[in-house]
Parts: C-alpha cells; sequence; structure tokens
C-alpha cells in the first residue's frame, strides 16, 4: 500500500536535502517515489500570492494569520488530486511540508500551542473540510532556530532565487514554531511522527526502512 510521508521543519533546517537522501535510499530498495514540495511557487496561484505577501507586495495581507493559512490550504487543495494520483501509481508519495506547516506556523504567530484552537482549526479546514490525504509518517527535521537561521542566510548569499521573506528572517517566530513542531510531534498529530537530529549523520537506510512501514 503506498504511504504519505512529511517532511516537516523550519525554515532552513534542510529538508530538501533530507528528502533528496531518501529518494535514494527508497530506490535503493526498489520503492517508486512521487515528490512534491509547498507551497507550489510557481505552479499554483494561492501559492504565488503567499510568495508576494511574504515579502510585502501585497499589502497588510500577510498581518492575518488566517487569510494567509487559507492561501495555504487552498495550495494544498489544488494539488490534492496530484497527491491521490502519486498514491495510486507510486509506494511513496514524498511531501516538503503539508498541513502541519500551516499549523505550527500560524500557532506559532498567534503565540498559541499546539493544543491551542489555531491547530485545531487548521485540522477541520484541510483534513476535515477539504479532504486531503492523512499523511502516514511524519518526519521532523528538528534543528535550534540559530542552525535554520544560519542555512537560511547562506541559501540567501549562494542561491540568486532564494531571498528570505518576513517569516525565514524572524527569529522570534522561528523559535516559537520550532516549539509547536515539538509539540505536535509529542502529541502524534494526525499520525506517528519520527525526530530526525538535523545537525548529525542521518541512517538513511534505516529511515527508507521506516518510511516504508
Amino acid at each position: 500500500m503506498a504511504r504519505l510521508i512529511v517532511i516537516e521543519g523550519l525554515d532552513g533546517a534542510g529538508k530538501r536535502t533530507l528528502a533528496d537522501n531518501l529518494v535514494g535510499a527508497l530506490g535503493e530498495r526498489g520503492a517508486t517515489v512521487q515528490r512534491l514540495a509547498f507551497p507550489r511557487y510557481g505552479v499554483s496561484v494561492p501559492a504565488d500570492l503567499i510568495a508576494d505577501a511574504l515579502h510585502g507586495r501585497l499589502g497588510d495581507l500577510a498581518e492575518s494569520v488566517y487569510g494567509m493559512a487559507t492561501l495555504f490550504a487552498l495550495d494544498r487543495q489544488a494539488a490534492a488530486a496530484d497527491i491521490r494520483s502519486g498514491l495510486a501509481g507510486h509506494d511513496v508519495v514524498l511531501l516538503d511540508r503539508y498541513v502541519a506547516s500551516n499549523a505550527a506556523y500560524g500557532a506559532a504567530r498567534l503565540s498559541q500551542d499546539a493544543g491551542g484552537e489555531f491547530v485545531a482549526w487548521v485540522r477541520a479546514l484541510e483534513i476535515d473540510r477539504i479532504g486531503l490525504p492523512v499523511p502516514d509518517l511524519h518526519l521532523l527535521l528538528r534543528v535550534t532556530p540559530e542552525v535554520a537561521a544560519a542555512r537560511s542566510a547562506h541559501r540567501e548569499r549562494t542561491e540568486a532565487d532564494r531571498e528570505r521573506d518576513n517569516w525565514e528572517s524572524d527569529g522570534g517566530l522561528q523559535a516559537r514554531c520550532a516549539a509547536v513542531y515539538d509539540e505536535l510531534a509529542r502529541d502524534g498529530w494526525l499520525c506517528p511522527w519520527q525526530v530526525v537530529d538535523g545537525t548529525s549523520t542521518v541512517d538513511f537506510p534505516a529511515l527508507a526502512d521506516l518510511a516504508l512501514r
């Protein structure tokens, strides 16, 4: 049966690198993988509106926690058919960010914890109302906010199209978000979570085995 695996973590944690290596380890086990990353910048209108808002190009839209969360949810709604198609045709669908990102960042912006009303609202919107597929496993790539910020700054310096947005540059927000992620992982929100240490060597074969269970 196909597995929906989600990589979560702070901006700059190294999620793309983790995904690259995990895909390789899954391939060595004969598993086929479809990858998606959210937001889908350059692909969906909601995602491009998100980018504009996060770079201060849409007035005060970015100040609305619920407004931004709705755009993130609509981007995923537009990709739901692709996710289901991937689950029908592959062994693993691997997502870089998903519903938990919306929950963690929105709760952090409101200074709420994982048990607050915003996290419950995200679940009701994206899982219950929109009907997005529920993940089988979350991989939380955990690094300190300081390490994530340093990696984001390096990426900004070395990649022409990777200017940091307002959230990535907000150290306080990133710290609060890290705390909410830890709570979501502790609570097993939506599905089981596996914490991956983003500052040490990762056992990708073992991680691939876990993803396929």
